[in-house]
């Protein structure tokens, strides 16, 4: 529910009313009684919460140089084989 802000238009008597969206503009002022008018207000300031709102969060992932380099030796060296590297 957002909050609005008032004044009054004899006293100058400013406060803030939590109301919903569907419910009527204020009318009389809680101190003089006399006429209301709803200021127009900055609303409410957007709240990040959570993830998903970081630029790293949905980043496309670019490939790296270990990604890119692709193991050319042959498995079977690690065995001790010398069949590949003879070539």
């Amino acid at each position: 529910m957002p909050t609005y802000e008032y004044e009054c238009t004899h006293c100058g008597h400013k406060f803030e009313a939590f109301q919903k969206m569907t419910d009527k503009t204020l009318d009389n002022c809680p101190k003089c009684n006399n006429k209301l008018r709803r200021l127009i207000g900055s609303g409410s300031g957007i709240i990040f919460k959570g993830t998903g709102f970081y630029a790293t969060d949905y980043r496309k992932k670019t490939p790296t140089k270990a990604d890119n380099k692709q193991d050319k030796t042959c498995p079977k060296i690690k065995d001790g084989c010398q069949g590949c590297q003879s070539q």
